[in-house]
């Protein structure tokens, strides 16, 4: 299945888990389970002007993102990261419309996977 990944790449996660099927299928739930809070959260900030907030949010999704190579997503959440503290909202809500995109690209094809695995 890994090479049929479009956006995910499991080679950090598969050295991560020295072997262990049960850790990478754990990693991908945790992912699974986050990443719409990740971007509630990130568009409640924004709303709420919390960008101290934002930019904590975004760091931590960027964190997430990077364990399955999603070097492009990661990036998105980085510009957000940046931004927030730049205080620069006018260019927030594009951000984290692609990171959303994304990371839910991500999550279908780590969903996919684990119908396949489990």
């Amino acid at each position: 299945m890994n090479d049929k990944f479009k956006y995910v790449k499991l080679n950090y996660l598969e050295e991560l888990s020295n072997g262990s099927n049960e850790f990478i299928i754990e990693i991908i739930n945790i992912f699974i389970q986050q990443v719409p809070g990740f971007i509630i959260n990130m568009n409640k900030f924004l709303k709420d002007g919390n960008y101290e907030s934002l930019s904590r949010e975004a760091h931590t999704a960027k964190s997430s993102a990077l364990i399955f190579n999603l070097e492009g997503t990661a990036e998105v959440l980085k510009n957000i990261e940046l931004t927030a503290h730049e205080n620069n909202k006018d260019a927030i809500p594009d951000l984290i419309k692609k990171a959303d995109t994304g990371l839910t690209m991500a999550c279908r094809e780590l969903t996919a996977y684990l119908e396949e695995v489990t």
